[in-house]
């Protein structure tokens, strides 16, 4: 929105700032850093008010999990927020890219909220049916695949980039738009499944998504695609924005997130941001390093995965508990320390994806 103000630039003034995504992607941080230390202590205390009990508990959970009963949840609602608002303000809003990951962001929380509502509201961990959720999720990503294929450029539409092998594309005309789903709807369930920890899948998001939005910003520009001999999506740069945004809008939730967390953000949270990220992979050509950038999800995910078909295959588990952070809690280790260890695992899994940007 603010972006128009160039409307009064004479190209030499204090709006010609505004032309500039950097600039505007370090406003978008700001705005929602802001917003979230503004409205966190009191979208808190509504939450509390409105909830009563909070989020229920496992009755099959670690037994560390019992003490953190009576914490609200849908604290999401704080970082869809600020991730809404920011973004609003400091993107230029013509841009298509910006409206569709802003579109799956929003439609993936409201399908959050729905669960997080359910399970508040009947006070059990069973929430909307799982295959409802599922066709709901994936109806948004079929719409999301649709969209983001209409705006690339017509030599990489339906293309599979593979990163670090130069000028290597492989077509999957009709199965692309499978692919993409599979991206998407993938990446907003394994962050939701990462999400059982106090401030556990928050930093990794952060660091995820600002990984993608420097990517983005790097694909949009055919400068720099030129130097680093990666494929040119124009209009994705705009995307630096709202990860600029996610990551203001992160720090702000991670304030309350923080152990002993005062608020979960429940899958509000986590399938709206994890939902983004598949977005912003998908928009970008860059869907298999988000398995990269993400791997702490993907871990994650496929623990859950090798866990339910091992045990139908032989009654017997691979982990004490799954998904897999559940089992360290069981072997011992505090909780403080596996949040800690899996942050630093994602910034080096971030820094590994940066890197397929320049070895080619």
């Amino acid at each position: 929105m603010l972006y128009w103000l160039t409307a009064l630039s004479d190209g030499g003034d204090f709006f010609n700032l505004f032309r500039y995504i950097t600039f505007r992607a370090g406003g978008a941080f700001l705005t929602a850093l802001i917003f979230g230390f503004l409205f966190g202590q009191p979208l808190i205390n509504v939450l509390r008010r409105k909830q009563g009990k909070g989020q229920p508990i496992r009755d099959d959970g670690p037994e560390g999990h019992f003490s953190k009963a009576g914490t609200p949840t849908m604290g999401g609602l704080l970082i869809v927020g600020a991730l809404l608002s920011s973004t609003l303000l400091w993107a230029r809003l013509d841009n298509p890219f910006v409206w569709l990951v802003l579109f799956v962001t929003l439609a993936y929380a409201l399908i959050g909220f729905a669960d997080d509502y359910a399970k508040v509201s009947k006070q059990n961990t069973k929430g909307v049916p799982g295959r409802l959720r599922l066709a709901l999720g994936i109806i948004i990503a079929v719409i999301a695949a649709v969209w983001a294929a209409a705006y690339h450029p017509d030599t990489l539409r339906h293309q599979l980039a593979l990163p670090i092998f130069k000028d290597t594309l492989i077509n999957l005309g009709y199965f692309y738009v499978p692919f993409a789903i599979i991206v998407i709807v993938g990446s907003a369930n394994a962050v939701n499944l990462t999400d059982g920890l106090d401030g556990l899948a928050i930093m990794p998001v952060m660091i995820a998504g600002t990984t993608l939005g420097i990517i983005a910003y790097a694909v949009g520009r055919v400068d720099f695609t030129e130097y680093l001999d990666v494929h040119y999506v124009p209009g994705t740069g705009e995307i630096l924005i709202f990860a600029s945004a996610l990551f203001g809008a992160g720090l702000g939730f991670l304030w309350y997130n923080a152990p002993p967390a005062a608020v979960f953000m429940g899958d509000t949270g986590s399938l709206a941001l994890g939902g983004a990220l598949g977005a912003i992979a998908v928009a970008t050509k860059h869907e298999l390093v988000l398995a990269v950038v993400g791997g702490l999800f993907v871990v994650e995910a496929l623990s859950v995965i090798i866990q339910v078909l091992y045990y139908k295959r032989t009654g017997k588990r691979v982990f004490l508990m799954a998904p897999i952070h559940h089992h360290y809690e069981k072997k011992g280790w505090a909780e403080s320390t596996i949040v800690i260890r899996f942050w630093i695992i994602s910034l080096i899994l971030a820094m590994i994806g940066l890197a397929t940007l320049k070895v080619r």
